[in-house]
């Protein structure tokens, strides 16, 4: 079994849209589950959407007072990823660090919206005090195809101390009407072909890293 959070303290930075492709591309491999701990409820929403049936399953988990053993919970699949809250003040984004095997942390290209979660080291390292094993990632979404990083933004980068995935996110028209047709880019055909190996080249890196 494989828990992969997708986790970052500032909204916007697109975790459903990776979570939700993440899961769909793992599904392919064995049984895979969307836990929704966003109290906006963005994941259910979308498999919902839906005329065609999401290939992962999507479950919604608020969490309360005592913390729900994840693991033993979701028992019945291989993997676990866990569409987190855009706060890391939450019981659900401590339990989601805590639980995790890896976290993927999507970051937009701007170092504006990179130091709105400079915090994230912090609490990485705070989880790993009880989750040693924790590996966590820089994620690049939402990248123009021909723009090259700025200086400002490797600076950025540099300041989290953290890995980045070599394969970014690109910026592509086709993740926005996936989810609001309810399924995955595996599941547009010809249309979602390029999205869909760009999110096959990330698992690769999550799983065999």
């Amino acid at each position: 079994m494989r828990v992969i959070a997708v986790i970052n303290q500032k909204g916007g930075a697109g975790k459903t849209t990776v979570a939700m492709n993440l899961a769909a591309g793992l599904a392919r491999r064995a049984p895979a589950v969307v836990v929704d701990l966003d109290p906006q409820s963005s994941a259910t929403q979308w498999a919902a959407a839906g005329t065609a049936t999401f290939p992962a399953t999507v479950k919604q988990l608020r969490v309360g007072a005592s913390l729900p053993d994840l693991r033993r919970e979701f028992r019945a699949f291989d993997h676990i990823v866990l569409d987190c809250p855009p706060s890391v003040d939450t019981r659900a984004a401590a339990l989601a660090l805590q639980t995790c095997d890896v976290a993927l942390i999507p970051v937009l290209p701007s170092p504006v919206d990179l130091w709105a979660s400079l915090r994230l080291p912090q609490e990485i390292d705070e989880a790993r005090k009880r989750n040693p094993k924790l590996r966590a990632f820089l994620l690049l979404n939402q990248i123009e195809a021909r723009s090259a990083l700025s200086a400002a933004m490797q600076e950025a980068l540099a300041e989290f101390g953290l890995p980045v995935l070599q394969t970014p996110v690109r910026r592509r028209s086709i993740y926005k009407t996936a989810a609001l047709e309810g399924v995955s880019v595996f599941q547009m055909g010809a249309r979602g072909q390029a999205a869909a190996a760009e999110i096959e080249a990330i698992i690769e890196e999550v799983v065999a890293s």
